[in-house]
Order: structure tokens, then sequence, then C-alpha cells
């Protein structure tokens, strides 16, 4: 009875630690707090080759990377949005650049100690469609001059304060906010949306159904600027002082539709089911490196 127990142990154990084995991870990886973001805040993630490096990025920001969901569905207490911290990894050999989310959960729930849970949530969302008069719409013109990337890199890098966003994608995919107008360049519509959400206060969908690039210029009204830029800093975790806040209590929910519809795309508030992850406890600062 006692070998059947300690055999019967031994294989749960061998089962266990098989299973552990099997989550991807980085072979090694570095945390370290961001420097001092109060001016303006530089984000970047880059992932070439075996290394990986992220600047100035919040908690919620991997936790979205982490588990490929937008930041409005992703809940937990306020600071999860507000402390940033840099990752230098190296992915183990063979493995491919396609798991570094997969190893971003892994990096989160044993030096953060990670715990959450998963739902599904009725949500408002923005749908993002088209006319019934049709798309008007322009293909984005191939970039002679655009490097190629190596396959599988990834290079995002941006910037974002009181003079407005930038994210450069790689490839000559971007946007601006800047001056009154969002600048959109080389995305396909489901980038769009993803776009658009950084700057609303819920999820875009895509629902359009069009395929390609595109390039958009949506001119914005002043105050419609505005909102966009606090709703940014929002989204962002970026604390804002009590006067830009109430700015947004007269401010129009709906920023964009005017300026999309120009192009023949609609913009309509709904509500949808979307998967919602919860985190249920985390540590404020990480294990050692």
């Amino acid at each position: 009875m006692m070998r059947t127990a300690i055999l019967g142990a031994s294989l749960l154990l061998a089962a266990a630690t098989a299973f552990a084995q099997s989550k991807p991870a980085f072979e090694v990886a570095s945390i370290r707090p961001t420097a001092d973001t109060s001016v303006a805040v530089r984000v970047g993630f880059q992932a070439t080759g075996s290394q990986v490096r992220v600047t100035a990025m919040s908690i919620k920001d991997y936790l979205g990377i982490a588990y490929r969901l937008r930041p409005q569905q992703v809940e937990g207490p306020d600071w999860i949005a507000q402390a940033r911290f840099d990752v230098s990894a190296t992915i183990p050999d063979g493995a491919p650049s396609s798991q570094v989310p997969e190893m971003l959960q892994t990096l989160l729930a044993e030096r953060f100690q990670l715990k959450l849970h998963r739902e599904t949530k009725e949500l408002p969302v923005y749908v993002l469609g088209v006319a019934k008069t049709g798309a008007k719409l322009k293909e984005s013109a191939p970039d002679p001059d655009a490097p190629a990337a190596p396959a599988g890199a990834v290079n995002v890098t941006g910037t974002g304060s009181g003079a407005g966003v930038s994210i450069d994608m790689g490839g000559g995919s971007s946007f601006t906010l800047g001056n009154n107008q969002l600048q959109i360049r080389r995305m396909t519509m489901a980038g769009i949306a993803d776009v658009l959400t950084r700057f609303v206060d819920r999820p875009v969908v895509d629902q359009t159904g069009v395929t390609g690039t595109y390039d958009l210029a949506l001119d914005l009204t002043a105050d419609d600027y505005t909102a966009m830029l606090i709703r940014a800093a929002i989204n962002a975790g970026v604390p804002l002082p009590p006067q830009a806040m109430r700015l947004l209590e007269t401010a129009s929910p709906d920023t964009v539709s005017a300026p999309l519809s120009t192009f023949g795309l609609t913009f309509d508030a709904r509500r949808a089911p979307l998967e919602v992850i919860v985190v249920d406890s985390l540590l404020k600062t990480p294990t050692e490196n």
C-alpha cells in the first residue's frame, strides 16, 4: 500500500512538472520600474530574433498583450494602469515569437504573483461598419522605401503628451493625433478599430468586412480633439488634473462619427458580449530579477 501511494505521488509530481515545463516562458527576463514619465510617456515594444524589449508599459498594457485584449477588457485596481515597467527578456532557442503573449502570462504569474479569472460581459461598444451607400476608401499606396522587417520581428514605438499622441507600428503603419486631426497610415480596418479604441470610452469592434490597408485623415473639431486626447490619457492610465476630467462632462461621447462618414463608414453605439479578465490579486512590486 505504501509503495503504491509513493508511486502514485511520484507520477502526479512528474505530471505536474511536465505541465509546468510546457508553459511558454522566457529563458531570462528582467523587470524594472520605468523612469519618471511625468512630462511625456515614451513607450516601445520590440521583438527581434530572440530578444524582447518593452519600455514604459503599464501592467494593464502587459495584461492586454498577454491575453490579446483591449484595455477596456482588463479589470482590476486603478494602479495597474499607472505603474509602468520596462522588460528585457530572451526567448528560448526554437521558441516562436508568436508565443511572446503566453510568455508574458507566465512572467506576470511568476514575478507579480498574478491571480485572475475570465468572464464574458455585455459591454457597451462602438461598431465600425459600412454605410448603405458603400465605403469610400482608397487603399494605401505601396511604399518602396519602407524597410523590410525580419520575419516575426515587431518594432512599435510611440510618444504621448499634452501635445498629442503618435505611434509608429513599423512597416509604414502609424497613427498620430495632433493639431485637431487623427491621421492613420497603412492600417487594416481591424487595426483602425483598435486605434479608435484608444481614443474613445469603449471598445471598437470592426464589422466592415472590408479587406486591405488604408490611409485615413479624420478632421476633428477643437472640442472633440480635446476629448479624444483626454480619453487617450485615461485609457493609458495617465493621471489627469480635475479640470481636465471636468471637460469630459460636457464633451460628446461620439467624436468620430462625422469624420468617418466622409469615408462611407458608420460608428454605432451598441452592446456586445466580450471576454474580460478580472485581476483578483497582484503584487505592486515584482519579485527580484
